[in-house]
């Protein structure tokens, strides 16, 4: 297999390029991850900020707010798992157009 050089480069400009097209995107793409049956929702956008937090009534005990503590961590966990699963899949997408060979692992590919 016969490897030019200059096409490493022309990809590795490619790849930067889209990287950077790739961190103003993410911005604008948001998951939303939820706990207690949807009692609890947050969601996030790529950047890993959060947008909105919502927390239904009938989960707020004065008396126990142990229970509401763990839903929101619950869900913020959830939407951070979302958050990563989505942009490995946007790179994986990116890489893919470059002519990167399917590498399990890299670029969030199976």
């Amino acid at each position: 297999m016969n490897i030019n050089p200059l096409d490493i480069l022309k990809n590795a400009q490619k790849i930067q390029e889209q990287m950077g097209s790739m961190q103003d995107k993410l911005a604008f793409i948001s998951e939303t991850g939820s706990a207690g049956g949807g009692m609890v929702e947050i969601e996030l956008n790529g950047k890993m900020e959060v947008l909105a937090v919502q927390i239904k009534r009938a989960v707020v005990d004065p008396n126990d707010i142990t229970i509401l503590q763990d839903l929101v961590a619950a869900a913020l966990n959830q939407a951070l798992e979302k958050i990563k699963e989505r942009i490995n899949r946007e790179i994986g997408a990116m890489a893919g157009g470059l002519g990167i060979p399917n590498i399990p692992g890299i670029f969030g590919r199976t």
